[in-house]
C-alpha cells in the first residue's frame, strides 16, 4: 500500500488502482503467503540477535581476544542478514520475487545506496516495541484491579492472560507502522524522488540524515585506520 501510494503520488491520485487495500491483501495471502511465512520463521530471531551482539560489541573495551570472537559472530549474523531481512517484504510485494532472492537484493541495494548507514541507527522498531509492552502493561493491571476487586483469587491468572492478549492487539497495529517504515526505505533507495514527490520536507530530512550518518561513518573509519597505524612499530627505511 505505500508503495502504491508513493509511485502514484498520494492515495487520491487518479492512477491509483481500485481497491488497493484488498487487492494488496489478496497478493498477500495467495501468490506471496509461502514467502511470507519461510521468512517470518527466521527474520526476528536473527535480527534479535544481530541487535544483542551489537550490544555486546559495544561494551567490550580494548580486550583483542573477546573483540575477535564477537566479530566473528557478528560477521556470521551479518551474511545471515543477507538471506534473512524484514525489508525482503517489500521486495516480495513489489517484484513479486522468493524470500532468500528479495532479501539479498535488498541488502545490496542498501549497500550500494548507503542506505544501511541509516538503517543501522533506526530506532523505530524499539520505539514500537516498547509501545506494544507498555500496551500489555496497562491492559494487564487494568483488568487485574478490576479483578482483585471482584474475585480475587483470579486477580494474577487475569491480569497476566489480559496483559499478553494486549500486547498481541498492541503489536498487531503498531507492526503496519513498521511495513511502512521499512516500506519508506526501501522507495527512498530505489528512487529518493518517490519520497520527493510525495513529502519534500520528509525528503530533506532524510537526506540530511543519511550524509550526516555517512560522514560519521567515514570520520569514524578514518580514527581506527590511524590508531591501527600508530600502534604499528616503526621500521627504518633501507
Amino acid at each position: 500500500m505505500v508503495f502504491l501510494v508513493l509511485i502514484h503520488g498520494g492515495q487520491a491520485a487518479a492512477s491509483m488502482p481500485p481497491k488497493p487495500l484488498l487487492k494488496s491483501l489478496q497478493y498477500a495471502v495467495t501468490t506471496s503467503f509461502g514467502s511470507i511465512c519461510y521468512g517470518s520463521l527466521f527474520t526476528a530471531a536473527i535480527r534479535t540477535l544481530r541487535w544483542e551482539i551489537r550490544g555486546v560489541r559495544s561494551k567490550i573495551g580494548n580486550n583483542e581476544c573477546l573483540l575477535c570472537c564477537v566479530d566473528f559472530f557478528f560477521h556470521i549474523v551479518e551474511t545471515l542478514v543477507r538471506f534473512f531481512n524484514k525489508y525482503a517484504y517489500v521486495q516480495i510485494a513489489v517484484n513479486g520475487q522468493s524470500f532468500n532472492r528479495s532479501a539479498r537484493d535488498a541488502w545490496e541495494l542498501f549497500q550500494s545506496t548507503g542506505i544501511e548507514a541509516l538503517i543501522a541507527y533506526d530506532c523505530s522498531g524499539a520505539v514500537l516495541l516498547m509501545n506494544t509492552i507498555l500496551g500489555g502493561l496497562i491492559t494487564g493491571t487494568c483488568t487485574g484491579v478490576w479483578t482483585y476487586f471482584t474475585q480475587r483469587d483470579k486477580a494474577i491468572m487475569v491480569g497476566s492472560t489480559s496483559m499478553l492478549i494486549g500486547m498481541i492487539l498492541v503489536g498487531l497495529t503498531v507492526v503496519v507502522v513498521e511495513s511502512a517504515v521499512t516500506s519508506i526505505y526501501i522507495c527512498y533507495a530505489e528512487d529518493p524522488l518517490l519520497i520527493q514527490r510525495w513529502d519534500p520536507e520528509f525528503f530533506e530530512q532524510m537526506s540530511e540524515a543519511l550524509h550526516q550518518r555517512l560522514q560519521y561513518r567515514s570520520s569514524r573509519a578514518r580514527q581506527i585506520l590511524n590508531g591501527r597505524l600508530d600502534h604499528l612499530p616503526n621500521t627504518s627505511s633501507i
